[in-house]
């Protein structure tokens, strides 16, 4: 079974370090409020790490999709 992440921005990119926009951009995060869904890879984690104070994790299990 595929473990996807839903990540959706809770907190304001503004006055953030450089690199912390960078990721939320590579995460695929516009704006505020905005969410997108990603499979649970290492890498993926990683980037979630990096900016956890901004966003938020939600867990989707196939029979939630």
């Amino acid at each position: 079974m595929e473990i996807r992440l839903r990540l959706t921005q809770r907190r304001s990119a503004i006055g953030r370090h450089a690199s912390q926009k960078k990721t939320l951009e590579a995460l695929g995060i516009r704006r505020l409020h905005h969410s997108v869904i990603h499979k649970d890879t290492p890498q993926i984690r990683g980037m979630i790490n990096r900016v956890s104070h901004l966003i938020q994790v939600e867990r989707l299990d196939a029979d939630s999709e």
